[in-house]
């Protein structure tokens, strides 16, 4: 199957201003991933990587640049548009799992799918499918307090799928986890990746998780040093 584009970033920068002083945080980035890939971000602490991140999933503004996501321009989308394209085709999965602690867990991945106002029926069978999915079908009622970072990870990569996304974002998804935790983390998002044909942008600074990406893009003060395909189909168990 021939791959296309689904996000395509050219000349990409970000600058903020603190005091006096404007502080760069991209610079010059151009890239392109397709449709179904797996793709990390790496780099060091203060090199961009999140920064990068925000911009792709339209939580930021970039200072100047070009952004195409599945095909359309997000530069001159208002806020209002950028949230429906937000809650509509992508996902998001960040550190701190944020999810709301009075929910359940189906309750917690549901909540995007009641958003876009889709039929109650359709909306919890999707969530109970995902649950499924991440290995937390006998959880779908507990509260998050009930449950292990690693389980909470994974009802918020449920929830990042609910809305059948283009595009899931993980902003160092294991970041608090356990070795154990993380690696499962992980696996889940790579399996469902290949499952759900869902392109899968993530940020670690863990060389190890590298492994799970087709391709890592590296960044440094800013701006892209490389893009290395890393095969990591084959040792994650793609089957592409």
């Amino acid at each position: 199957m021939t791959s296309h584009p689904i996000i395509s970033v050219e000349h990409l920068r970000k600058s903020y201003v603190l005091g006096t002083v404007t502080v760069p945080a991209l610079d010059d980035v151009s890239l392109s991933i397709d449709a179904g890939e797996m793709v990390c971000i790496m780099g060091k602490s203060g090199s961009g990587k999140s920064t990068l991140l925000r911009q792709l999933g339209l939580i930021d503004r970039p200072s100047s640049g070009r952004i195409v996501i599945d095909g359309q321009e997000v530069g001159e989308l208002s806020e209002r548009e950028r949230s429906a394209l937000r809650l509509a085709r992508l996902g998001y999965v960040f550190q701190e799992y944020a999810l709301i602690p009075e929910l359940t867990a189906a309750e917690n991945v549901y909540l995007p799918a009641m958003m876009l106002g889709r039929r109650g029926i359709d909306y919890r069978d999707r969530a109970a499918g995902l649950l499924e999915q991440v290995d937390l079908g006998d959880r779908m009622r507990h509260r998050p307090k009930q449950l292990s970072g690693g389980q909470q990870q994974r009802v918020a990569i449920a929830r990042a799928l609910v809305n059948s996304p283009a595009i899931v974002y993980a902003d160092e998804p294991t970041a608090n986890l356990d070795t154990v935790s993380g690696r499962t983390v992980m696996e889940t998002l790579a399996r469902l990746n290949r499952e759900l044909d869902v392109t899968v942008v993530f940020v670690s600074h863990d060389l190890d998780e590298s492994r799970y990406a087709d391709r890592v893009l590296r960044l440094s003060d800013g701006r892209l040093v490389a893009a290395d395909a890393v095969g990591a189909g084959a040792t994650a168990g793609s089957s592409r």
